[in-house]
């Protein structure tokens, strides 16, 4: 089994919960991200809001860092759930 195939997330209903609630996860901190850099970007219009704004441009910067593990934690707990569904299958045919 592979990392980042389709049919991980739906060989079970445990499988797409948990894909579901990854999701949800990401976009949150996908919005997180895209709010940080909005209003930082706002706030650069006004000297005395700039240390503000350097700081929502770094909070940001950390959650657009944090998207890409967000999927990569996801698909690896994909694949155990998956290497654990084969083992119970062997245990069960046995």
């Amino acid at each position: 089994m592979k990392l980042f195939r389709h049919e991980n997330r739906q060989r079970s209903h445990e499988a797409r919960r948990v894909y579901a609630l990854f999701e949800i996860v990401y976009t949150c901190v996908d919005f997180g991200a895209a709010l940080c850099f909005t209003v930082g970007s706002v706030l650069f219009f006004w000297k005395q809001y700039e240390t503000a704004a350097i700081w929502l441009f770094t909070i940001g910067s950390v959650l657009f860092m944090a998207k890409p593990t967000i999927r990569l934690v996801r698909e690896i707990k994909l694949y155990h759930m998956g290497k654990m569904d084969k083992l119970a299958d062997r245990v069960e045919n046995e």
